[in-house]
């Protein structure tokens, strides 16, 4: 179980690390929008390419930031029962969602897409429009990625409640973090 533990910290430790820095991508975000207004409204100027990077950007901003969210508790929960119960009761809660719900879709997810994903690689698909970004395969495989690190932060939850549960590990019972 010590090995679990340490692997499930590993986990944690990576989509954290993956979470902050998908982060500034907002930031950047903001900024490509602001410049696109400005160029389309002051001085009448539209570039296809820079309209399309703002779509590139917050895909990838939400699906790598899902484990990151997972991770922090931060995705929706309908919590009448789970947040005044106990630890022993949470763990249970989180350990059978993850097995029942989480990692069979996050399967089926990969499993769909794959060839979506690998067609696309296949004709190097890109932008309809010939001044856009030529790398809609490079998009289509944050579908896999985002189904791997949110199919990662379930393991790793998992574990954590497995460790909960058999008392090797205290639960994490502080309040979601704001994201």
């Amino acid at each position: 179980m010590a090995f679990l533990v340490w692997l499930a910290h590993r986990i944690d430790r990576f989509n954290d690390v993956i979470g902050q820095k998908i982060a500034w991508i907002g930031l950047v975000m903001a900024g490509v929008q602001f410049t696109v207004v400005l160029m389309r409204y002051v001085f009448g100027v539209s570039e296809i390419w820079l309209q399309e990077s703002i779509l590139y950007m917050h895909s990838i901003l939400f699906m790598l930031g899902a484990g990151y969210t997972l991770l922090h508790n931060g995705h929706v929960r309908i919590d009448i029962f789970y947040r005044d119960a106990s630890a022993e009761h949470k763990a249970w809660v989180d350990f059978i969602g993850v097995c029942v719900f989480l990692v069979p879709i996050c399967i089926a997810i990969f499993y769909i897409a794959w060839p979506y994903v690998a067609n696309a690689w296949a004709v190097q698909e890109g932008s309809r429009e010939t001044s856009g970004i030529q790398a809609v395969y490079l998009l289509k495989t944050v579908i896999l990625v985002f189904a791997a690190l949110l199919f990662l932060q379930g393991v790793s939850m998992a574990i954590h409640a497995a460790a909960v549960l058999v008392g090797r590990e205290a639960s994490k019972l502080e309040p979601p973090r704001k994201l």
